[in-house]
């Protein structure tokens, strides 16, 4: 019977049982503090985290500027729908009209009974009013012929016209969904950039963004005391007035220099906040001066200069993909708004790689 079994040996027992038991749990605990050592993120000294800090923002910028130009195009398109829609209301209205006053004849004729001119002209007792009558309706007659005509005009018209909405608004929403993506594009790269700083002390991210803000490098912040103009003289180190070549010019420059300490906003043109584009666009618009809005279009709306040339008042223009601007003020310095944290300031044109100057008029 089963009472009477024998149990069965274990191949591990007693000591070896339990001494095996503990090197299961070791080797364990083992594999789980590599498992977790392989999916830490290694510790990045301050100055890793500025630089990658710095790709994020400038990688962010063109983003930004492809945004930007999305939005205009967006805009463009907006508007020339609103347009085509107006006129095609016009449009209606006026074949509505015409429709009424053939309406208004096809009731007549119908009151009439439609009779033959001649039996009508044999039942009248009035021949010559009859006769007048008449001359009158064939007037009529060709005015409905035109009125017919203008009506077939007209639903031509309003055809072509919807032809026209359709497309501009499939290219609407084409843009439309671009912004949407370049939105994303922008909002990501500057949420990498804070989760970063994050991981930075308090004392590592306050020199960090001293330096941001242009704080210790004779740059201005627009903090302090006196007028903007003076503070960009001695922030640039330029004694009295920058003298530019145009009136145009010099009040681009004045602006500018009222901007200082404004913070940069992505996609923002004023007049609380800029981004480096739209700073530069404003201030030409304030010279009467209508700039395109994105850095890639800015630097074709003027003559090409060197940097041997450069004048006050030029737009100057950085990185390969042309992703910043920055108006020049003369001495090698520009005001500029420079990216997330860093307000509009002053600033030598050497801190970023040169990619070709704009000359405005």
């Amino acid at each position: 019977m089963a009472a009477h079994r024998k149990p069965r040996n274990s191949p591990l027992g007693g000591q070896a049982a339990r001494t095996a038991a503990t090197l299961a749990l070791a080797s364990a605990a083992t594999a789980t503090v590599f498992e977790g050592s392989g999916h830490a993120e290694p510790r990045l000294t301050p100055a890793q985290v500025k630089a990658k800090v710095d790709r994020l923002y400038q990688e962010a910028e063109v983003a930004t500027e492809k945004y930007n130009g999305a939005k205009e195009k967006a805009d463009a398109a907006r508007d020339a729908l609103d347009r085509l829609r107006d006129e095609a209301a016009r449009r209606t209205a006026r074949l509505n009209t015409a429709r009424d006053g053939l309406g208004s004849v096809a009731a007549a004729q119908y009151r009439s009974g439609g009779l033959d001119p001649a039996v009508q002209l044999a039942l009248t007792s009035d021949p010559e009013q009859y006769l007048e009558r008449a001359a009158l309706a064939e007037k009529a007659g060709q005015r409905q012929a035109a009125t017919v005509t203008s009506v077939r005009r007209e639903l031509a018209g309003i055809r072509q016209l919807k032809a026209e909405s359709d497309e501009r608004l499939t290219q609407l929403r084409g843009h439309e969904a671009d912004l949407r993506r370049q939105k994303a594009a922008v909002r990501g790269k500057l949420d990498e950039a804070r989760s970063l700083l994050a991981r930075l002390t308090a004392e590592e991210r306050a020199r960090y963004e001293a330096a941001a803000s242009g704080a210790g490098r004779g740059d201005t912040d627009g903090s302090s005391t006196g007028t903007p103009g003076s503070q960009a003289d001695r922030a640039s180190g330029i004694r009295g007035p920058v003298t530019a070549p145009s009136s145009r010019a010099a009040q681009a420059i004045s602006f500018a220099r009222d901007q200082l300490g404004k913070p940069y906003v992505w996609g923002a043109t004023g007049p609380s906040a800029y981004d480096c584009s739209g700073l530069t666009q404003a201030a030409w618009r304030s010279a009467g001066v209508a700039l395109p809005r994105t850095t890639y279009t800015q630097i074709n709306a003027g003559q090409r200069v060197s940097r041997s040339e450069l004048a006050p008042g030029d737009l100057v223009f950085f990185y390969s993909g042309i992703s910043h601007v920055g108006l020049y003020i003369g001495g090698g310095q520009m005001i500029h708004a420079p990216r997330p944290g860093a307000p509009v300031r002053v600033a030598p044109i050497d801190e970023m790689p040169f990619a070709g100057a704009t000359r405005v008029s």
